[in-house]
């Protein structure tokens, strides 16, 4: 019998009072356990990367719920998927993490670029990655008292999410895709765990996104972006997706505020920005770009505190006045679907899930 180890996708186990709910309904996205592991670049060329996989406990998540057969590989189930057991296991064909380095500037006067900062994303390539291919490049954010290795770890440490997309994409369930985890933290790896702090930060990631990040990656790696120019980024935005799960949804509909010319998929869970609907519909209006210019894959939990306030933001959108949000299970219909898991709350555990959904729907 192969042992097992503890997942590391834990949360501390204590929550702030009910009546804060609506204000902190985007801190606890902490991966407590994730490993820092030391930042070191591996080889792309190899193609089994040579990472040694953790394998993980099942969670309580239960079993697989198998997608609807009947509907069309764009469509997005009625219920989420849960994550098979033996995916917490190495797969047989394994991607590679990298570790990105990219300069960019302090947050808070980012506009006057007195002060350079050195920063690092880590960066997932899948099994066979060549730069004769083009890929999709899905950028992931984590969320409070975490860093750019909670979600997929290091190249030295990767965590038990590589090994979910490894057996997704061998399995042919998702598409072999670039997956990239940045931090919105600042000058200090610990900002996250500062709440104001933290919802300044995510405010101006943008600016560090769209010009240090996104360049360094796509730069870097083979993507449809023709170049790094904002031209050429803004042409292959429909190859582009931001997601995060708490305080990195914040950091997502941010990205769906600023970054509407760079981006088309956004992948928020159980973390809202406000119960504005005709503000969000501002949004779009302003920035230019129509209802079928987007899709938004919304997922949370019934026993997650962020629950109530990210459900409330998703039904002011909907009901908005210009009618601009349109629920819909594909894109051809609409361009918003909102899932809810019964029984998850607000922990890794249920984070993963809906980054396995998203990952698994995206681009098909």
């Amino acid at each position: 019998m192969k042992k097992r180890f503890k997942s590391p996708f834990r949360f501390p186990g204590t929550f702030m009072r009910r009546k804060y709910i609506l204000l902190i309904a985007v801190v606890f996205s902490i991966f407590g356990t994730a490993c820092s592991g030391q930042k070191e670049k591996t080889d792309s060329g190899a193609e089994k990367g040579g990472a040694i996989r953790k394998e993980a406990a099942i969670t309580d998540q239960g079993e697989h719920i198998e997608m609807d057969k009947k509907t069309g590989p764009s469509q997005i189930p009625e219920e989420l998927a849960q994550i098979p057991k033996d995916y917490f296991t190495s797969a047989g064909e394994q991607g590679v993490l990298e570790q990105l380095d990219y300069k960019t500037y302090e947050s808070m006067s980012y506009q006057n670029k007195e002060k350079q900062l050195n920063k690092t994303a880590y960066v997932y390539l899948p099994y066979g990655y060549s730069e004769n291919r083009k890929y999709n490049v899905f950028y992931l954010m984590h969320g409070g008292w975490s860093d750019e290795t909670t979600y997929l770890g290091t190249p030295k440490n990767p965590n038990v999410l590589v090994n979910v997309i490894d057996h997704a994409i061998q399995d042919g369930k998702m598409e072999p895709v670039v997956i990239v985890c940045p931090t919105y933290n600042n000058e200090n790896p610990d900002d996250s765990a500062d709440y104001s702090l933290a919802l300044q930060l995510t405010d101006n990631y943008h600016n560090e996104l769209v010009n240090d990040l996104i360049p360094a990656v796509e730069g870097t790696y083979s993507t449809y972006a023709g170049g790094t120019s904002a031209e050429e980024l803004e042409a292959s935005r429909d190859h582009r997706a931001f997601a995060g799960f708490s305080m990195g949804s914040v950091a997502t509909w941010h990205t769906f505020q600023y970054c509407l010319d760079y981006f088309r998929y956004f992948l928020p869970s159980s973390g809202n920005l406000t119960s504005d609907g005709a503000y969000m519909e501002s949004l779009v209006t302003d920035s230019g770009h129509k209802p079928e210019d987007f899709f938004i894959y919304a997922m949370s939990g019934t026993k997650d505190f962020a629950y109530a306030g990210f459900s409330s933001q998703i039904e002011a959108m909907l009901h908005a006045p210009d009618g601009i949000f349109i629920a819909a299970d594909n894109e051809q219909e609409g361009n918003l679907a909102y899932r809810v898991q019964e029984g998850n709350a607000h922990d890794g555990n249920a984070a993963m899930q809906y980054i396995y959904n998203g990952l698994i729907w995206i681009w098909k």
